[in-house]
């Protein structure tokens, strides 16, 4: 393990939430919930005023309404959150070239690779700036931890958070994880903790106690051998900065189990399509298609087709896709849908017989009744009906009034607040659904930007190149070091 608190890590602070909450003045400070607002919608994401009242991740949003009935319910802004997120890698590639990207809005950077710091001071002078920059170009915070190893940056946000920054001193990972709750090494949920805690060991302390031969007797082979080395802090896993996909998929849950067999086909197509988008986007095609079907009764079916070279073509995915749905029995009714594609290339075959699958491709997986995992909100997706859907949350401009968002519709109805990011709360006016000078629109961006200029980091004072300062201040540290 390193000798420095090279390897940081960044969380942003209840992103989507704050995201939220930073382009709607009228919700600052009060409880936002982000998620899926149907019957079976979970929520994504609650600010830290929603988490007072017990709201937290993946809770069913049913659950979270009876907890915190007066909270603001938005429906997830992905793209608007990309961008976002794209703002903030950017920031964390000036770094380093060893950015790991774990989700939108969390990422280890290896900040020596990049000759960003070196010691601890170094280190600590680099997470206030980061802080500082990520705040100055989206308006939110984030916060960091930073540490010779993965598993203890990961930590030390987690105890940073809400905007701050932890550093763990290298010597004194063993005193700062004794008192800890088994819970808190990666790799241990909920079923682990309570063998464990059954177990009599509660703390981190007590899991280097029992020592490795136990915990390989308590909890198996990898997992025993793996825990003994997090309670000792040891952890060498490298900053890896690409992660190969290995599939492209999307799925939807349905408020409304669906009986109608042409309704369950009109899905998959439609999800076929979208997956494809996703594919082109980028830059990728792939050999095996793949459908999710999860049925009334919560059992969980996959069909996969391999094709004989990869493919783009949404054509070929439709098709592919429908194929397997004819194996299917969704009698009884469908709560959930998906398409994926895997074998991925970055080339398409051109094969007019394409379409024609391996025989010996096809996989069928079944789980049991009572086995569904928590699920996320839908991606949003323009609805294909003729009638316009307003979403609470999302974006629309009036001819008269200028830009908004949506609080709420139905009955014929759409309310919405007229604000944005830099003004002062807005007023609050209602529309009929088809009025004709109300129309879906982009998000305004949470900072200006400067005419002219790139989105994303200021610019560094002077034009140096990122990461000249730190090297050349890290040059004059050795040589000092090596008199």
């Amino acid at each position: 393990m390193r000798t420095a608190p090279t390897i940081l890590h960044l969380d942003m602070d209840a992103f989507y939430a704050s995201a939220e909450q930073a382009a709607k003045p009228s919700l600052r400070g009060k409880a936002v919930v982000v998620g899926g607002l149907g019957p079976r919608g979970v929520v994504a994401t609650a600010s830290y005023e929603a988490r007072v009242f017990g709201v937290h991740s993946a809770m069913p949003m049913a659950q979270a309404r009876r907890l915190a009935p007066h909270a603001a319910y938005l429906v997830p802004r992905f793209g608007f959150y990309r961008e976002i997120s794209e703002q903030v890698m950017g920031l964390l590639r000036d770094l380093s070239p060893l950015v790991e990207p774990l989700s939108l809005d969390e990422a280890f950077v290896d900040l020596e690779a990049g000759g960003t710091a070196w010691d601890e001071e170094s280190a600590r002078l680099t997470g206030v700036k980061l802080r500082a920059d990520i705040r100055a170009a989206t308006g939110l915070t984030g916060s960091v931890g930073l540490a010779a190893s993965k598993m203890l940056a990961k930590i030390a946000s987690e105890q940073a958070k809400p905007d701050g920054l932890v550093l763990i001193r290298p010597g004194s990972e063993r005193a700062l994880l004794g008192p800890l709750s088994v819970r808190t090494l990666p790799g241990v949920g909920p079923a682990t903790g309570d063998h464990l805690r059954r177990a009599g060991i509660t703390t981190v302390d007590e899991i280097a106690e029992a020592g490795e031969d136990e915990l390989v007797r308590l909890v198996g082979k990898a997992h025993g051998h793996a825990l003994y080395a997090m309670a000792l802090a040891r952890d060498d896993r490298p900053v890896v900065a690409e992660r190969e996909t290995k599939s492209v998929s999307v799925e939807d849950t349905y408020d409304v189990d669906i009986h109608d067999r042409l309704r369950v086909g009109l899905e998959v197509q439609r999800l076929a399509d979208r997956c494809v988008r996703r594919l082109r986007e980028a830059g990728l095609s792939g050999r095996t298609i793949v459908l999710k079907v999860r049925r009334y009764d919560f059992s969980t079916l996959t069909r996969s087709e391999t094709l004989r070279g990869p493919t783009d073509d949404p054509a070929v995915v439709r098709e592919a896709a429908a194929r397997l749905l004819d194996s299917v029995d969704t009698t009884g009714g469908v709560r959930l849908l998906g398409v994926g594609v895997s074998g991925l290339a970055d080339y398409t075959q051109e094969d007019l017989f394409a379409q024609a699958h391996v025989a010996a491709g096809e996989t069928v997986t079944e789980e049991p009744p009572g086995a569904e995992g928590a699920e996320g909100p839908a991606e949003e997706e323009p609805a294909a009906l003729a009638e316009r859907v307003w979403r609470p949350g999302h974006d629309v401009r009036h001819t008269e009034y200028g830009p908004g968002w949506v609080q709420g519709s139905g009955l014929g109805r759409v309310t919405v607040r007229f604000e944005t990011p830099g003004s002062e709360p807005g007023r609050v006016r209602t529309f009929r659904s088809d009025d004709p000078g109300l129309e879906p629109a982009d998000p305004v961006p949470l900072v200006p930007r400067p005419p002219g200029g790139p989105s994303g980091a200021p610019r560094r004072p002077g034009g140096a190149e990122p990461g000249a300062a730190q090297n050349a201040a890290r040059a004059r540290s050795r040589d000092a070091r090596a008199r």
